[in-house]
């Protein structure tokens, strides 16, 4: 694996860790982070696999188009697509007044996330 590929995996990792975090807290959960964090935990796996397969892909947020560049890689990850197009609403939605996340949806983002990610480290190999 590619060390570029590697930080960005880390990057993930940290992401889906605060987006748990956030969830499951007792004490004034944030929703909205949960949510921030479980879309950008996906946006930082897919661009890794995007990365590491030598592909480039552009600075977006918007889940749909990495998915669209790796699925010629990874055919089955089309399975993720009503997932992520969930998802790619919480990158910036939740994070300025207006709008907030519910527990509901922080924790269908935080289960989206789960599933991708499981799935990303099984194909990629990432113990």
């Amino acid at each position: 694996m590619k060390a570029n590929t590697r930080e960005w995996i880390d990057k993930a990792e940290s992401d889906f860790t605060s987006a748990g975090r956030e969830y499951r807290a007792r004490k004034s959960p944030n929703f909205d982070a949960a949510c921030f964090f479980a879309q950008q935990s996906v946006e930082k796996y897919f661009k890794a696999r995007l990365l590491e397969a030598e592909i480039s892909f552009p600075k977006t947020h918007d889940l749909d188009v990495l998915l669209d560049r790796i699925v010629p890689l990874e055919p089955l990850w089309e399975a993720f697509r009503s997932g992520v197009s969930d998802l790619t609403s919480f990158a910036v939605a939740f994070r300025y007044p207006g709008e907030s996340a519910t527990r509901d949806m922080a924790r269908l983002a935080v289960a989206n996330a789960k599933q991708i990610r499981e799935q990303i480290r099984m194909d990629m190999r990432i113990g």
